[in-house]
């Protein structure tokens, strides 16, 4: 092996199934992101949820919960799982720069954190859960697992 090939070795370590993992959540997660973005925009009624009871997709997306500082909820996670089909790239999950790695991090804790406000919000103000919002959380927090894990075994430089 060449000099240059050693370089390269140690530079771009292989990815392993973490992070591509943390892909393909993140793809699903904006797949259901986006379909709750539509859904609000168009005031649909396709949620596929019951509409009565504790499981009540239409009271929770049409709460006022439902926004965050004005900004539509399902539109804000739309945002986030874009940011993080993107970071999860693997070209970016083999940079050598430390930055990718802490804003992916960054931004997991920031979803789980709103993640547990909205579940907050679903149990104790508003009294319905909603399928399709418990979906993404689940996926938010699959996706908080798999980055973790995955900085815990990355090596320190």
């Amino acid at each position: 092996m060449s000099k240059t090939s050693r370089q390269v070795a140690t530079t771009t370590p292989p990815l392993g199934w973490l992070p591509w993992t943390t892909l393909a959540v993140s793809v699903v997660s904006l797949a259901v992101a986006a379909y709750l973005t539509y859904e609000h925009f168009t005031a649909g009624s396709t949620l596929a949820c019951p509409d009565t009871g504790v499981v009540n997709c239409v009271k929770v997306t049409t709460s006022q919960y439902s926004k965050f500082a004005g900004i539509p909820v399902a539109l804000l996670g739309l945002g986030f799982f874009a940011a993080m089909v993107v970071l999860s790239l693997p070209a970016v999950w083999r940079t050598t720069s430390p930055w990718p790695s802490r804003v992916r991090l960054a931004s997991v804790i920031v979803g789980v954190g709103f993640v547990c406000y909205l579940i907050w919000a679903e149990l104790f103000r508003i009294n319905a859960i909603c399928l399709w919002c418990t979906v993404v959380h689940a996926l938010t927090l699959v996706l908080f697992g798999l980055v973790v894990i995955r900085e815990a075994l990355a090596p320190i430089d």
